[in-house]
């Protein structure tokens, strides 16, 4: 087999230097069209693809962004296809992941994807972030010493996680008032009085939703609870972790969840229950992905603007690359209570 043809070998080629090569395929607009066409030229005759680090000996950089995702899915032999209900797909990382692509199609970049791997290990992220010039990462996806020594290196964004002392840069959302808002709406519209919440503490954003539910209560004069109902899960025949409720649960007059995904589970299972959702109980969630659309009662939720994360991720990583000596930057954005049957609106 012929030896593939490399970016020395276009330069010599085309008589020019291999930076202009590089710039030549990464920014063809900065080049002299006879030059440019002259590159190009001798790409063809050479039969030459750029790598990633060829188009990158300009100025160092790859011109790809790193995705660090994870997947609610555990192995499982069963095909992950879409039903009709839109049940497992998409899910809140791929309106997030949309949004990246999206924003890095605009700006000329690729976008590479990877999640953790069967062992554990930190082997897959640290050659991902060898291959990037950003990397964006999910919360509880890697150790905090794996993300600082990345962080050395190039610039890291940390999604849905509250701002914190180290050199990430952090996006998420008004988590603590988007739940305040949705509980105030059961209090005050519905005069539901006896809410129970249902989801863990971890990451970040589950203590500040629990946080958010507890400051309506309060307001509201009602007993606030030390601590949130973390139930127990089950693996459905898809490989994903569905919740489990305790059959002699008291029912409460409603099921404030701390994700969306929490919430359909509870309305199959009152489903199954024979348990009428909103007349004998409401049921709320917080993401505002597909599925609460589309469920029989439709979900009412707290919106996050998911698509909108992945664009200002790319635009947080994009401004730390042009500026390495940037210091980090905190976003938050805000969210929408979105009212439909599950409450009883």
């Amino acid at each position: 087999m012929a030896k593939a043809a490399t970016v020395y070998d276009v330069a010599r080629h085309a008589g020019v230097s291999i930076a202009t090569v590089s710039m030549a395929f990464r920014r063809p607009d900065r080049v002299k069209e006879s030059t440019r066409d002259l590159v190009f030229a001798s790409a063809r005759a050479l039969h030459y693809v750029p790598s990633a680090s060829a188009r990158g000996l300009a100025d160092g950089r790859t011109g790809v962004l790193g995705l660090f995702s994870f997947d609610y899915f555990l192995p499982s032999a069963a095909p992950l296809e879409p039903d009709e209900s839109c049940r497992d797909f998409p899910l809140y990382v791929d309106e997030i992941q949309r949004g990246m692509e999206l924003a890095c199609w605009q700006h000329d970049y690729a976008l590479m994807i990877g999640g953790p791997s069967r062992a554990g290990g930190t082997d897959t992220v640290t050659d991902i972030a060898g291959h990037v010039d950003g990397l964006a990462v999910f919360p509880q996806t890697l150790p905090p010493d794996a993300l600082e020594r990345i962080a050395g290196r190039i610039p890291v964004v940390a999604v849905s996680e509250p701002p914190q002392d180290d050199r990430l840069s952090h996006i998420t959302v008004d988590n603590r008032g988007g739940m305040r808002a949705v509980t105030e709406h059961l209090i005050r519209d519905h005069a539901r009085r006896d809410l129970l919440f249902v989801g863990g503490l971890n990451p970040a954003e589950g203590r500040a939703r629990f946080a958010g539910f507890r400051d309506a209560l309060r307001a509201a004069g009602l007993r606030v609870p030390r601590k949130p109902l973390v139930p127990q899960t089950r693996v459905t025949p898809s490989g994903r972790a569905a919740v489990v409720l305790p059959d002699d649960l008291p029912m409460p007059e409603a099921f404030v969840c701390a994700t969306d995904d929490v919430a359909l589970d509870i309305l199959e299972i009152l489903a199954a229950r024979g348990v009428r959702v909103p007349a004998e109980v409401a049921v709320t969630g917080f993401d505002g992905i597909v599925a609460g659309r589309v469920a029989r009662p439709t979900l009412t939720t707290v919106r996050q603007p998911m698509v909108e994360m992945g664009r200002l991720v790319v635009e947080v990583l994009l401004r730390h690359i042009a500026d390495p000596a940037r210091p980090p930057e905190f976003c938050e954005l805000p969210v929408q209570v979105v009212v439909r049957e599950s409450c009883g609106c």
